[in-house]
């Protein structure tokens, strides 16, 4: 939606999957898009059933607070309530992080930033599927943050760290709290799957990680080599995604703040967008501001 020249992300009430293409119109749907819709009567897609790649909760979701320069999208600052990666005149440093509620260089333009990545069940039926491609989710909301991690890491211990071989599904959730004026807000939520027990789930969960084993698939070499590329970034978001998620972050803002180093946020806006790059893996954000606006839209992403 365009208002101003600006784009806009519309709230929505369900999923869409798009591929790395877009448009003038915004991205291109993702052929599993129609295919998961004519599996619902109302064609509403508020659940995929997934698969994650990693046996660690941490390398599939990746969370921490974050502030963009205006100009050029670069992440100006990206910090986990602890310590954060600052980008000055000298290069990248390392600074106390105190989260946005008590850092006066944020300006209130700091957000908890989340990134999740699934494998969506049916790509394997897809012409060119590539076996260790996975959609991206991305949210600026905390609820999903919070919810995500902590599914994340129950599935993980209760699977016995067969996390990766657990058959689950995101699904998009509503609730009304007294911050929403009783309005209905959506969140993102990993659970069982609704044709499975938790039993039933388990045990699919242990036949696969045998199999994999069996035929030498090593699930711990995966995760070392995932965690190492993520370390090897200062930041984790590309240079094609900057605008992208700036825009998200930043809606119908006609200005944003300096700061102590003349540095800008930029203040545009686009419809929902999510792709996979390499940067630290961070814990979940502590003590982040609730965000009502959340996105619902899931990209392709290519290993």
């Amino acid at each position: 939606m365009e208002k101003n020249g600006k784009r806009l992300p519309q709230k929505d009430d369900q999923f869409t999957l798009t591929s790395q293409l877009q448009t003038g119109e915004g991205w291109l749907k993702h052929p599993l898009d129609e295919l998961l819709r004519q599996q619902h009567p109302d064609k509403k897609l508020r659940e995929i059933p997934v698969q994650l790649l990693f046996a660690d909760p941490e390398l599939n979701l990746r969370s921490e607070y974050s502030l963009f320069e205006r100009d050029t999208g670069r992440p100006f600052c990206v910090g986990n309530g602890e310590t954060c990666q600052h980008r000055t005149p000298e290069g990248i440093q390392s600074f106390p992080c105190p989260s946005p509620e008590g850092c006066d260089f944020g300006g209130g333009y700091c957000k908890p930033y989340g990134r999740l990545n699934v494998v969506v069940e049916g790509g394997n039926h897809s012409e060119g599927h590539d076996p260790l491609g996975s959609f991206i989710f991305r949210t600026t909301g905390f609820n999903s943050i919070r919810t995500l991690s902590s599914r994340l890491q129950y599935f993980a211990a209760i699977s016995g760290k067969r996390l990766a071989c657990l058959p689950l599904a995101l699904k998009l959730r509503g609730k009304s709290t007294r911050q929403s004026y009783g309005r209905p807000i959506y969140y993102v939520d990993l659970t069982l799957r609704s044709d499975l027990s938790l039993e039933e789930t388990l045990g699919i969960a242990q036949a696969m990680d045998e199999q994999r084993q069996a035929i030498g698939y090593d699930q711990a070499a995966l995760d070392r080599v995932a965690r190492k590329g993520y370390q090897l970034g200062a930041f984790e978001d590309s240079a094609e995604d900057r605008q992208e998620i700036v825009e998200e972050f930043y809606p119908e803002q006609s200005h944003s703040p300096s700061t102590t180093q003349k540095q800008t946020v930029n203040t545009s806006h686009t419809s929902a967008s999510i792709p996979i790059q390499s940067n630290t893996t961070q814990p979940p954000p502590k003590n982040a501001r609730l965000n009502h606006a959340i996105k619902t839209q899931l990209q392709a992403q290519s290993s």
